[in-house]
């Protein structure tokens, strides 16, 4: 699809050839955001699309570098930070910031602009880490990438700052049981993984998966709320095992968590052949932040939910330590120059 791995730009959503020049190690795709993208509302791009966007964007800069297929591996802190209009032109910005012995950290950054005016202004960040697999789905070795600026060095120093408090986040959320003991608002989504799902090793694309999560969890949220949502937050995005095409795909959201202003949402992704379909194995994890926004643009109160059972005390708990976890992370640098 990308016909230069580096840097593409569009006005539709396949990016196309642009600088040859641009350095190995980034790119920029430029696309329009489509009206069939938007939430239900109509007013914004859907968070779901915005986080496929990110890792299209990731996954681009990470074969571009390593000259292999990659595997989304994680997606941390994905900070929604303001509502994409439709009909913006979209800039995804994608950069490796560290290299594993078969890994790359990516920081992506959104950006969008009104086509009239060309103002790019931000609308979310995030490290994405992709591990380059051979031809038989095994760990490939990547090119390694050293900083070269001032810019970089301290964008690497960020990306290694956060591989501890990523992993206590991963073991918090991989130790956690979602059983029926539970009473938390839910909902469950089944389907079948189609072939227009497929990414280039024959499994379902992981920015796919991404959107359907996103989906889920904004069903769940708007559910309770009994109004409409928007998505500030996601993170925590671990990828485990893939989901082949024509596998029964059930994404799982349930709420563990809702403050005056927020309601915290645990989605889980499992995947079954459909000769077997009680024999569901995990795929993916996430954890979701949203809102509920008032006529004035802010954050308007939350219907309280209260824990009813053992599991959803303790789920509720899980949900706070993951706020305190997020929190030992310092926010990327992203004011610095070249960025």
């Amino acid at each position: 699809m990308l016909t230069d791995p580096h840097s593409s730009e569009s006005t539709g959503s396949s990016p196309v050839d642009s600088e040859a020049a641009s350095p190995q190690d980034r790119i920029t795709l430029r696309f329009m955001a489509l009206p069939q993208e938007v939430s239900k509302t109509g007013t914004s791009i859907a968070e779901g699309r915005v986080l496929e966007w990110i890792d299209r964007a990731g996954y681009a800069c990470a074969v571009g570098w390593s000259s292999s297929y990659c595997v989304t591996a994680y997606v941390g802190n994905v900070h929604f930070n303001r509502p994409i209009a439709p009909g913006s032109i979209i800039a995804a910005h994608a950069r490796v910031i560290h290299t594993g012995r078969t890994s790359m950290h990516v920081l992506v950054r959104v950006e969008s602009a009104d086509v009239r005016t060309r103002a790019y202004q931000p609308a979310c960040d995030c490290i994405l880490i992709f591990v380059a697999v051979d031809e038989n789905g095994t760990p490939a070795q990547v090119p390694q990438w050293s900083p070269q600026t001032d810019t970089e060095r301290q964008l690497h120093e960020a990306a290694i700052e956060r591989i501890e408090p990523r992993r206590r986040i991963r073991e918090s959320m991989a130790s956690q049981s979602y059983t029926t003991y539970g009473t938390a608002p839910e909902t469950v989504f089944r389907f079948l993984a189609s072939p227009q799902h497929a990414n280039w090793g024959g499994k379902t694309h992981g920015g796919t998966v991404m959107r359907w999560i996103g989906e889920a969890a904004n069903t769940c949220a708007t559910s309770w709320a009994k109004h409409d949502v928007v998505g500030v937050y996601s993170g925590g995005i671990h990828f485990i095992n893939p989901i082949p095409i024509g596998n029964i795909v059930e994404i799982r959201s349930r709420l563990l968590l809702t403050t005056p202003h927020s309601i915290h949402v645990s989605t889980q992704v499992r995947t079954a052949d459909p000769k077997r379909p009680s024999d569901l194995r995990l795929t993916t994890r996430c954890m979701s932040v949203l809102v509920v926004v008032g006529e004035d643009g802010h954050a308007t109160d939350v219907p309280q939910w209260e824990p009813v059972s053992d599991e959803d005390r303790h789920l509720r708990s899980h949900a706070r330590k993951l706020i305190e976890l997020r929190h030992e992370m310092h926010p990327v640098p992203l004011e610095l120059p070249g960025i």
